[in-house]
Protein backbone atom coordinates (compact mmCIF):
# COMPACT_ATOMS: atom_id res chain seq x y z
CA UNK A 1 0.00 0.00 0.00
CA UNK A 2 1.40 3.37 -1.05
CA UNK A 3 1.57 6.00 1.73
CA UNK A 4 -0.32 9.24 1.12
CA UNK A 5 1.69 11.85 -0.76
CA UNK A 6 2.65 15.05 1.04
CA UNK A 7 3.03 17.26 -2.03
CA UNK A 8 0.86 17.69 -5.10
CA UNK A 9 3.08 16.58 -8.01
CA UNK A 10 0.88 18.17 -10.68
CA UNK A 11 0.74 21.49 -8.84
CA UNK A 12 4.51 21.46 -8.47
CA UNK A 13 5.03 20.86 -12.21
CA UNK A 14 2.57 23.59 -13.17
CA UNK A 15 4.08 26.08 -10.72
CA UNK A 16 7.59 25.53 -12.03
CA UNK A 17 6.33 26.00 -15.57
CA UNK A 18 4.65 29.26 -14.55
CA UNK A 19 7.72 30.83 -12.89
CA UNK A 20 10.29 30.13 -15.60
CA UNK A 21 9.89 33.47 -17.41
CA UNK A 22 10.73 35.60 -14.35
CA UNK A 23 12.73 33.13 -12.27
CA UNK A 24 15.97 35.10 -12.53
CA UNK A 25 14.36 37.92 -10.52
CA UNK A 26 13.70 35.55 -7.60
CA UNK A 27 16.52 33.00 -7.81
CA UNK A 28 18.81 34.48 -5.14
CA UNK A 29 18.48 31.53 -2.74
CA UNK A 30 18.85 28.97 -5.50
CA UNK A 31 21.85 30.88 -6.83
CA UNK A 32 23.41 30.81 -3.36
CA UNK A 33 22.93 27.03 -3.16
CA UNK A 34 24.48 26.61 -6.60
CA UNK A 35 27.48 28.80 -5.73
CA UNK A 36 28.13 27.01 -2.44
CA UNK A 37 27.72 23.58 -4.04
CA UNK A 38 30.17 24.45 -6.81
CA UNK A 39 32.65 25.73 -4.22
CA UNK A 40 32.42 22.44 -2.37
CA UNK A 41 32.82 20.50 -5.59
CA UNK A 42 35.94 22.52 -6.39
CA UNK A 43 37.47 21.21 -3.16
CA UNK A 44 37.17 17.60 -4.35
CA UNK A 45 40.55 16.45 -5.57
CA UNK A 46 39.41 14.11 -8.33
CA UNK A 47 37.87 14.45 -11.81
CA UNK A 48 34.29 13.64 -12.78
CA UNK A 49 33.14 12.66 -16.25
CA UNK A 50 29.33 12.26 -16.26
CA UNK A 51 27.03 14.26 -14.02
CA UNK A 52 23.31 14.49 -13.29
CA UNK A 53 21.96 17.98 -12.53
CA UNK A 54 18.81 17.01 -10.64
CA UNK A 55 16.24 19.77 -10.20
CA UNK A 56 18.13 21.87 -12.75
CA UNK A 57 15.73 24.85 -12.85
CA UNK A 58 17.53 27.56 -14.85
CA UNK A 59 20.45 25.26 -15.69
CA UNK A 60 23.18 27.35 -14.02
CA UNK A 61 24.83 24.44 -12.30
CA UNK A 62 24.68 22.28 -15.42
CA UNK A 63 26.41 25.01 -17.40
CA UNK A 64 29.11 25.31 -14.75
CA UNK A 65 29.68 21.54 -14.78
CA UNK A 66 29.95 21.50 -18.58
CA UNK A 67 32.47 24.32 -18.36
CA UNK A 68 34.51 21.98 -16.18
CA UNK A 69 34.55 19.38 -18.96
CA UNK A 70 31.76 17.09 -17.77
CA UNK A 71 29.05 15.39 -19.79
CA UNK A 72 25.87 16.59 -18.02
CA UNK A 73 22.31 15.29 -18.07
CA UNK A 74 19.77 17.79 -16.72
CA UNK A 75 16.48 16.82 -15.10
CA UNK A 76 13.65 18.78 -13.52
CA UNK A 77 10.06 18.14 -12.38
CA UNK A 78 8.97 21.08 -14.54
CA UNK A 79 8.47 20.46 -18.25
CA UNK A 80 9.65 23.93 -19.28
CA UNK A 81 12.77 23.97 -17.08
CA UNK A 82 13.71 20.49 -18.29
CA UNK A 83 13.08 21.46 -21.92
CA UNK A 84 15.08 24.69 -21.67
CA UNK A 85 18.05 22.70 -20.35
CA UNK A 86 17.66 20.02 -23.04
CA UNK A 87 17.01 17.52 -20.27
CA UNK A 88 14.52 15.06 -18.85
CA UNK A 89 11.32 15.78 -16.94
CA UNK A 90 11.12 13.66 -13.78
CA UNK A 91 10.63 13.87 -10.04
CA UNK A 92 13.52 13.24 -7.66
CA UNK A 93 11.85 10.11 -6.29
CA UNK A 94 11.04 8.73 -9.76
CA UNK A 95 14.34 8.73 -11.62
CA UNK A 96 14.33 7.07 -15.07
CA UNK A 97 18.10 6.46 -15.17
CA UNK A 98 19.91 3.13 -15.04
CA UNK A 99 21.98 2.12 -12.04
CA UNK A 100 25.60 3.31 -12.03
CA UNK A 101 24.97 5.89 -14.80
CA UNK A 102 26.83 8.85 -13.24
CA UNK A 103 29.91 9.55 -11.17
CA UNK A 104 28.42 12.82 -9.87
CA UNK A 105 24.87 13.83 -8.91
CA UNK A 106 24.07 17.38 -7.85
CA UNK A 107 20.63 18.37 -6.51
CA UNK A 108 20.12 22.02 -5.57
CA UNK A 109 16.87 23.26 -4.12
CA UNK A 110 14.29 20.55 -4.77
CA UNK A 111 14.70 17.66 -2.36
CA UNK A 112 12.63 19.35 0.35
CA UNK A 113 9.65 19.12 -2.05
CA UNK A 114 10.11 15.41 -2.84
CA UNK A 115 7.25 13.22 -1.65
CA UNK A 116 9.56 10.32 -0.82
CA UNK A 117 12.88 11.82 0.26
CA UNK A 118 14.32 8.53 1.59
CA UNK A 119 13.39 6.92 -1.73
CA UNK A 120 14.87 9.81 -3.70
CA UNK A 121 18.19 9.52 -1.86
CA UNK A 122 18.23 5.76 -2.42
CA UNK A 123 17.64 6.26 -6.15
CA UNK A 124 20.40 8.89 -6.30
CA UNK A 125 22.79 6.48 -4.63
CA UNK A 126 21.79 3.73 -7.10
CA UNK A 127 22.38 5.86 -10.23
CA UNK A 128 25.88 6.69 -8.97
CA UNK A 129 28.82 4.56 -9.97
CA UNK A 130 30.84 3.06 -7.11
CA UNK A 131 32.78 5.87 -5.41
CA UNK A 132 30.58 8.46 -7.16
CA UNK A 133 29.75 11.68 -5.33
CA UNK A 134 26.40 13.22 -4.37
CA UNK A 135 26.08 16.89 -3.39
CA UNK A 136 22.71 18.34 -2.39
CA UNK A 137 21.23 21.50 -0.90
CA UNK A 138 17.71 22.42 0.18
CA UNK A 139 15.74 24.60 2.61
CA UNK A 140 15.81 22.93 6.01
CA UNK A 141 14.24 23.14 9.44
CA UNK A 142 14.48 26.57 11.00
CA UNK A 143 13.57 28.31 7.74
CA UNK A 144 10.97 31.10 7.66
CA UNK A 145 10.21 31.27 11.41
CA UNK A 146 8.60 34.72 11.14
CA UNK A 147 6.30 33.63 8.33
CA UNK A 148 5.34 30.43 10.11
CA UNK A 149 4.59 32.30 13.34
CA UNK A 150 2.51 34.89 11.46
CA UNK A 151 0.44 32.22 9.72
CA UNK A 152 -0.09 30.26 12.93
CA UNK A 153 -1.28 33.44 14.62
CA UNK A 154 -3.67 34.30 11.79
CA UNK A 155 -5.87 31.20 11.51
CA UNK A 156 -6.57 27.90 13.24
CA UNK A 157 -5.72 25.72 10.19
CA UNK A 158 -2.48 27.44 9.23
CA UNK A 159 -0.56 24.21 9.76
CA UNK A 160 -2.25 22.90 6.60
CA UNK A 161 -0.29 25.52 4.62
CA UNK A 162 3.16 24.85 6.09
CA UNK A 163 5.61 22.42 4.56
CA UNK A 164 7.25 19.90 6.89
CA UNK A 165 10.92 20.72 7.39
CA UNK A 166 13.98 18.49 7.67
CA UNK A 167 16.70 19.34 10.17
CA UNK A 168 20.37 18.78 9.52
CA UNK A 169 20.69 15.78 11.84
CA UNK A 170 17.74 14.01 10.21
CA UNK A 171 19.23 14.78 6.80
CA UNK A 172 22.47 13.07 7.78
CA UNK A 173 20.56 10.06 9.08
CA UNK A 174 18.64 9.83 5.81
CA UNK A 175 21.91 9.80 3.85
CA UNK A 176 23.18 6.92 5.95
CA UNK A 177 19.90 5.01 5.65
CA UNK A 178 20.02 5.43 1.86
CA UNK A 179 23.36 3.62 1.82
CA UNK A 180 25.80 6.47 1.27
CA UNK A 181 29.34 6.08 2.52
CA UNK A 182 31.01 8.86 4.53
CA UNK A 183 27.77 10.91 4.76
CA UNK A 184 28.06 14.54 5.82
CA UNK A 185 25.27 17.06 6.49
CA UNK A 186 25.76 20.62 7.63
CA UNK A 187 23.77 23.85 7.48
CA UNK A 188 24.16 27.58 6.97
CA UNK A 189 21.78 30.37 7.93
CA UNK A 190 20.85 33.28 5.70
CA UNK A 191 19.02 36.39 6.95
CA UNK A 192 16.82 38.40 4.59
CA UNK A 193 15.04 41.58 5.69
CA UNK A 194 11.57 42.39 4.37
CA UNK A 195 9.54 45.58 4.45
CA UNK A 196 6.31 43.57 4.51
CA UNK A 197 4.89 40.06 4.56
CA UNK A 198 3.66 40.59 1.01
CA UNK A 199 7.21 41.08 -0.30
CA UNK A 200 8.23 37.80 1.31
CA UNK A 201 5.22 35.97 -0.14
CA UNK A 202 6.02 37.43 -3.56
CA UNK A 203 9.59 36.11 -3.39
CA UNK A 204 8.35 32.66 -2.42
CA UNK A 205 5.86 32.55 -5.28
CA UNK A 206 8.47 33.77 -7.76
CA UNK A 207 10.91 31.07 -6.65
CA UNK A 208 8.28 28.31 -6.78
CA UNK A 209 8.57 27.84 -3.01
CA UNK A 210 5.01 28.56 -1.88
CA UNK A 211 2.80 25.79 -0.52
CA UNK A 212 2.62 22.60 -2.59
CA UNK A 213 0.84 20.48 0.00
CA UNK A 214 -1.54 17.89 -1.41
CA UNK A 215 -5.24 18.26 -0.84
CA UNK A 216 -7.69 21.08 -1.18
CA UNK A 217 -6.47 24.19 0.64
CA UNK A 218 -8.52 27.35 0.25
CA UNK A 219 -6.71 30.66 -0.20
CA UNK A 220 -5.98 32.57 2.98
CA UNK A 221 -8.95 34.82 3.79
CA UNK A 222 -8.36 38.56 3.61
CA UNK A 223 -8.93 39.01 7.33
CA UNK A 224 -6.49 36.21 8.15
CA UNK A 225 -3.93 37.60 5.70
CA UNK A 226 -4.26 41.03 7.33
CA UNK A 227 -3.68 39.49 10.78
CA UNK A 228 -0.64 37.63 9.49
CA UNK A 229 0.76 40.83 7.98
CA UNK A 230 0.27 42.69 11.27
CA UNK A 231 1.97 39.89 13.21
CA UNK A 232 4.89 39.90 10.77
CA UNK A 233 5.22 43.70 10.97
CA UNK A 234 5.18 43.58 14.78
CA UNK A 235 8.53 41.78 14.65
CA UNK A 236 10.16 44.52 12.57
CA UNK A 237 13.32 46.36 13.53
CA UNK A 238 13.40 50.13 13.99
CA UNK A 239 13.70 50.71 10.26
CA UNK A 240 10.41 48.89 9.67
CA UNK A 241 11.95 45.76 8.15
CA UNK A 242 11.49 42.26 9.58
CA UNK A 243 14.44 39.85 9.56
CA UNK A 244 13.51 36.44 8.18
CA UNK A 245 15.81 33.43 8.47
CA UNK A 246 16.52 30.74 5.88
CA UNK A 247 18.45 27.61 6.81
CA UNK A 248 20.13 25.80 3.92
CA UNK A 249 21.04 22.17 4.53
CA UNK A 250 23.99 20.83 2.53
CA UNK A 251 24.46 17.11 1.91
CA UNK A 252 27.44 15.06 0.79
CA UNK A 253 27.73 11.32 0.33
CA UNK A 254 29.74 8.80 -1.66
CA UNK A 255 28.38 5.73 -3.39
CA UNK A 256 29.97 2.76 -1.61
CA UNK A 257 33.10 1.18 -3.08
CA UNK A 258 35.22 -1.68 -1.69
CA UNK A 259 38.34 0.47 -1.41
CA UNK A 260 36.70 3.16 0.74
CA UNK A 261 37.53 3.59 4.44
CA UNK A 262 35.03 1.83 6.70
CA UNK A 263 32.86 4.08 8.90
CA UNK A 264 33.78 4.48 12.54
CA UNK A 265 31.44 3.72 15.41
CA UNK A 266 28.43 6.07 15.43
CA UNK A 267 29.14 9.19 17.46
CA UNK A 268 32.92 8.89 17.19
CA UNK A 269 33.38 10.85 13.94
CA UNK A 270 36.10 13.48 13.88
CA UNK A 271 36.34 14.15 10.11
CA UNK A 272 35.30 17.55 8.83
CA UNK A 273 33.34 18.30 5.68
CA UNK A 274 36.55 19.60 4.09
CA UNK A 275 38.24 16.24 4.75
CA UNK A 276 35.34 14.40 3.12
CA UNK A 277 35.53 16.64 0.06
CA UNK A 278 39.26 16.14 -0.36
CA UNK A 279 39.14 12.35 -0.62
CA UNK A 280 41.32 11.26 -3.53
CA UNK A 281 39.82 9.19 -6.34
CA UNK A 282 39.91 5.46 -5.72
CA UNK A 283 41.71 3.28 -8.25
Amino acid sequence: MQPPEIFDRRRRRMRRDRIIAEFTAYDFLHARMVEETLDRLASVQRPFERALDLGCMDGKIGTALRDRGMDVISADPGFRFAGAAGGVQCDEDRLPFADASFDLVVACGGLDQANDLPGALTLIRRVLKPDGLFLGAFLGAGSLPRLRAALLASEARAVARLHPQIDVRSAGDLLARAGFALPVADAERVTIRYASLFRLLGDLRGAGASSLLAGSVTPLARTALARAAEHFAAAADRDGKTAETIEIVHLLGWAPAPSQPQPARRGSASASLADALRRPKQD
